[in-house]
C-alpha cells in the first residue's frame, strides 16, 4: 500500500519548525511512570532532570526532516538487533554455591560467562559499524541496579565509536522482586530498578535523543541516521512489581496514533520494536509471551502501514508473518543463550529488508585476550552442551517415576535435549527428518501426548519447515 502524502506533505510542508519540549518523570503512579512536559509549567524539579528531545508532530516539518538526511553519511545501512542479554554485575557475586545453583537451574542462559559474551559481542557491534544497536530488553538477568549500571557503561564505547544505541525495559529489568546478589551459599535481595532509574540510567540510549517520547510508559520514537523512525514500545507491566506477561497501556495507543500518522505523512520507512512477542511464536508457549490483545496492536500497526516488528523474550530465534494483516515479526534468540546469536537488519522499507543472524565468536575474543579458560577455547561446544544439560535435566526429571527402563528415561531426555538445542537457534529444520524417524520420538508419542515437553517436541517438528535465521523480502 502506497502511503498517502501530496496533499498531506504540502500542508506539514508549510508548518513552521517550533521549540523543542522536555519532558521529566514524576513520581510512579498506578498508571505507570507519569511524563510531564515542561511547556506546561517548569519547575526546578523538572529543570534538574535529563533533557529529552522531543518534537510534536507539527514541529517535523518535509524541509527540516530532509535536511536532517541529506547530513547523514550512512556507509552501512545495517541494524543490530540483541535481546535477552540478561546481565549481571560481577560486583553481585562471588561464584560461590547460590551462583553456580542459580545458573545450573536456569534455562540455558551462559550467565558464568555473560560477561565474555557481551564484551566479544560490542566488539563484534564496534567492528562491523552499523548504523544502530537495538536492545530489546530483559537486559539484566533480574533487573538489579547494578546490573544495568555495568552494562550501560559498556554501552559507552559503542556511541563512541559512533553507532547509536536504543534500549527498551524486558519483564526482568523494573520493579522485579527477584533482583539478587550471590554470595557463598547465600541468595539475597539486591536493590532493583524503578521505572525512572530505568530512564536516568539508559538516558544516553534513546531515551535524551529521541523525538517522541510516550506520556504514560517507557515508549519512544527514534529516528536513525538513514532517516527511519524506530518505535520502541515499551510493552512491560511493572506498576505493582514485574509481571512476566506484555501488554500496551490505553494512553500509549494514542501517543502511537498520532506519531505514526505523522511519520505516515511524512513517507518515513517505520520499524515497530518491543520485547514481548506480537504474533503466536510459539503455540505452546503463548501465555505471557504475546502482547495481551495484540490483534489491536497488529491493526494500528498495519492500518498505518508498519510491515515489519521486532521482538525478544522467547528465546527462541524465529519469525512469522500475520495471519490476519499485512505484518511480519522477527523474534532474536536471547544473546545469553547457545548458539549466543545477534540479528542483523538491512532494512530500506516495507517492502525491501534483509535479516539474518550471527553468532557471537566468543573463543576467538578470548584468543586476542590471551584468555587461557579451556571453556573459552571452544566456546561454542561448552555453551552448546550447557544448554543441552539443562533441558535434559528437564525432561529427566518430568519422566521420573513413569513405567520406563532408565536406558528409555535418558534416550528420550537426551532426545528432548538435542532438539530443543536446535529449536532455540532457529535451525530445526536441519535435523526434522532424523527426528522424526528417530527411536526416542516414537518413545515420546508413547508415553503421552498431553505432557507439555511431549506437546513441544510436537511442535518443534511441525514448525521445522525453515531456517529461521534468515528472511529477507
Amino acid at each position: 500500500m502506497k502511503k498517502r502524502a501530496t496533499a498531506l506533505l504540502l500542508m506539514a510542508a508549510a508548518m513552521l519548525v517550533g521549540c523543542s519540549a522536555y519532558y521529566q518523570p514524576e513520581a510512579e503512579s498506578a498508571a505507570g511512570p507519569k511524563v510531564t512536559q515542561v511547556n506546561e509549567g517548569i519547575d526546578e524539579e523538572t529543570q534538574s532532570g535529563p533533557e529529552i528531545r522531543n518534537f510534536s508532530p507539527e514541529d517535523m516539518t518535509i524541509e527540516s526532516l530532509e535536511l536532517q538526511d541529506e547530513e547523514q553519511d550512512i556507509s552501512n545501512p545495517e541494524i543490530i538487533i540483541a535481546s535477552d542479554i540478561h546481565y549481571l554485575a560481577k560486583e553481585l557475586t562471588d561464584f560461590g554455591i547460590a551462583f553456580d545453583a542459580m545458573n545450573e537451574s536456569g534455562d540455558g542462559k551462559v550467565v558464568s560467562y555473560i560477561w565474555e559474551i557481551t564484551d566479544a559481542f560490542l566488539d563484534a557491534v564496534i567492528e562491523r559499524n552499523p548504523q544502530a544497536l537495538i536492545l530489546a530488553g530483559d537486559l539484566s538477568l533480574e533487573g538489579e541496579l547494578f546490573s544495568h549500571e555495568a552494562l550501560a557503561q559498556k554501552l559507552e564505547r559503542v556511541e563512541r565509536a559512533g553507532i547509536d544505541v536504543m534500549v527498551i525495559p524486558g519483564n526482568h529489568d523494573i520493579n522485579n522482586s527477584k533482583a539478587a546478589k550471590y554470595l557463598d551459599a547465600l541468595t539475597m535481595p539486591a536493590e532493583p530498578t524503578s521505572p525512572e532509574l530505568f530512564e536516568k540510567v539508559y538516558g544516553a540510549y534513546g531515551y535524551e535523543e529521541a523525538i517522541s517520547r510516550d506520556p504514560v510508559s517507557l515508549s519512544y520514537v527514534y529516528e536513525l541516521p538513514d532517516g527511519t523512525w524506530v518505535f520502541m514500545l515499551d510493552s512491560c507491566q511493572y506498576e505493582n512489581g514485574a509481571k512476566v506477561g506484555g501488554m500496551i497501556r490505553t494512553g500509549t495507543y494514542e501517543w502511537l496514533e498520532t506519531w505514526l500518522e505523522t511519520a505516515w505523512n511524512e513517507d518515513r520507512n517505520v520499524i515497530a520494536v518491543a520485547h514481548h512477542n506480537l504474533l503466536d511464536e510459539s503455540r505452546i508457549y503463548q501465555n505471557d509471551c504475546m502482547i495481551e490483545h495484540s490483534e489491536q496492536l497488529e491493526q494500528v500497526l498495519t492500518d498505518w502501514d508498519v510491515r515489519l516488528f521486532l521482538s525478544g523474550h522467547l528465546h527462541v530465534q524465529h519469525y512469522r508473518e500475520s495471519e490476519l494483516y499485512d505484518i511480519e515479526e522477527i523474534t532474536t534468540s536471547s544473546l545469553a543463550i547457545s548458539p549466543c546469536q545477534y540479528g542483523v537488519l538491512k532494512y530500506f522499507g516495507e517492502d525491501t529488508f534483509d535479516y539474518h543472524t550471527e553468532i557471537v565468536d566468543v573463543t576467538a575474543w578470548a584468543q586476542r585476550k590471551d584468555d587461557p579458560d579451556m571453556n573459552l577455547q571452544d566456546f561454542a561446544e561448552y555453551a552448546d552442551s550447557f544448554l543441552q544439560s539443562i533441558y535434559f535435566e528437564k525432561a529427566y526429571r518430568n519422566l521420573a517415576g513413569k513405567d520406563l527402563t532408565e536406558e528409555d528415561r535418558r534416550m528420550m531426555a537426551e532426545y528432548y535435549a538435542y532438539m530443543n538445542s536446535y529449536s532455540i537457534a532457529g535451525k530445526a529444520v536441519e535435523i526434522a527428518e532424523w527426528a522424526e524417524a528417530a527411536p526416542a520420538r516414537q518413545m515420546w508419542k508413547e508415553y503421552s501426548r498431553t505432557d507439555i515437553q511431549s506437546m513441544y517436541l510436537d511442535e518443534i517438528l511441525e514448525d521445522a519447515v525453515c531456517d529461521y535465521n534468515v528472511f529477507q523480502k
